[in-house]
């Protein structure tokens, strides 16, 4: 199998900037903003599912319903980037925007405890939906920018961060209100597809048709990804830290009702994190001109670690404002960190395929993380279970990070720049 590459490969043609690439940058913002975004509130949906709309199922069984949305967000990646670089974006970002409001409006009509209907709706439908934007959203930014692609993709990775705010203050509003969870979600449901529709309305690739000059052999690019040693340890890395990520982002809601904090603190509880990371995933660009893309990602996996583990000991409103706030903003760097990571090592014409296996594969880190994490909690909420086992998970990812390091700057001596310079 055969995929072209685009003229996009070739740094000098790219404008930097301009009205359509500036455009091209709020749409792909506005897709994360409905995408990741509302993924990151999922902690909403978790709360109102244990306590009030499935009642009969187990914590675990309510986090497969967010992990799944996380899996397909990421493992759909797998189909778009390929499809990306035959020159099918709007084929596929398109379809995703559809997707994801029907979905989300089919969720409206899911009946109380029947988890299934939930399942399907929110789980398989949304995730594949959110699925179908994220990959092209990040890709098709090396249309329209080079030297400061990274900057432009902290800038759009900073969308699920802002959505993570915006939509779990609408939902806890919603669903804990007077309007009932059908009319709360089809408030919601109109709210993302007019978002989404503007975002379709403004995203312009540069490349219609992909040029024919090269081709990138799709088998050949996927075996890379496995081959090469610093590419290897980047995406298992990432697997371990995604597979530890989403505990905080799905249970500090939960985590501070049952810790008998007042109810309209704990609703903004994962607002806290969420803002917290909207600062890291926005801060990344110019941070990584100083430090480096390896380093930064190592440093905050480390880091997020010990948060993780720290969440042992939540029990007040100081310690739940300070845990989200720093989780929030190194969490927020290292997912920003993502996809530079993955294209570090892959020439621009790879890059959605490079991305779309790598996302696939960390997705299944995050698929079944929090479901352990909820079947170590357990229904006698055991809250240092899974924290220490999210955490030592969170320090592995770490610990591969620095593995690819050495391997990276062993294998490739002129690198030593090279986080900067993919920044710059």
């Amino acid at each position: 199998m055969s995929v072209p590459s685009t003229s996009a490969a070739t740094g000098a043609e790219l404008p930097d900037g301009g009205l359509e690439a500036w455009c091209t940058v709020l749409g792909c913002f506005l897709a994360q903003f409905c995408g990741f975004g509302y993924t990151n509130a999922f902690g909403v949906y978790q709360a109102f599912y244990t306590q009030n709309y499935l009642t009969s199922e187990s914590a675990s069984a309510i986090s497969w319903i967010g992990s799944i949305i996380s899996f397909c967000v990421t493992g759909v990646g797998l189909m778009c980037g390929p499809l990306f670089d035959r020159g099918y974006f709007y084929h596929v970002f398109i379809g995703g925007a559809i997707l994801q409001s029907f979905s989300l409006f089919m969720l409206s009509v899911a009946k109380p405890g029947n988890y299934y209907q939930v399942l399907l709706a929110q789980g398989f439908g949304l995730g594949i939906g959110q699925g179908l934007m994220y990959v092209p959203s990040f890709a098709v930014l090396s249309h329209h920018f080079d030297r400061r692609r990274t900057t432009m993709m902290s800038i759009v990775a900073s969308g699920a961060s802002l959505g993570g705010i915006a939509h779990t203050i609408m939902l806890n509003k919603l669903l804990n209100g007077s309007f009932g969870f059908e009319a709360s979600v089809r408030i919601s449901a109109a709210f993302v597809s007019i978002l989404l529709f503007l975002s379709c309305l403004i995203v312009r690739p540069r490349y219609e048709t992909v040029q024919k000059t090269t081709s990138v052999n799709f088998w050949k690019a996927t075996k890379k990804c496995f081959t090469e040693v610093p590419s290897l340890l980047t995406i298992l890395g990432f697997t371990f830290f995604q597979t530890a990520y989403l505990y905080p982002f799905f249970y500090l809601q939960t985590d501070s009702l049952r810790h008998g904090l007042s109810t309209s603190f704990s609703f903004y509880s994962l607002v806290i994190m969420n803002a917290g990371s909207f600062v890291g995933r926005f801060m990344v660009g110019p941070v990584t001109r100083f430090v480096g893309i390896i380093d930064i990602t190592i440093a905050t996996s480390v880091v997020c670690a010990m948060l993780i583990i720290s969440m042992i000991w939540l029990g007040t409103v100081a310690s739940v404002v300070v845990l989200g706030v720093l989780y929030g903003l190194f969490s927020g760097i290292n997912i920003a960190m993502m996809p530079p990571m993955l294209g570090l090592t892959a020439v621009p014409a790879e890059l959605g395929v490079r991305l779309g296996v790598g996302f696939a594969v960390t997705g299944v880190g995050a698929l079944v993380g929090s479901p352990i994490s909820g079947a170590l909690l357990t229904s006698r909420y055991i809250w240092w279970a899974p924290a220490l086992f999210s955490g030592a998970v969170a320090l592995t990812g770490g610990f591969l990070f620095v593995a690819m390091r050495i391997v990276f700057f062993r294998t490739a001596p002129k690198a030593e720049n090279a986080g900067k310079e993919v920044a710059e």
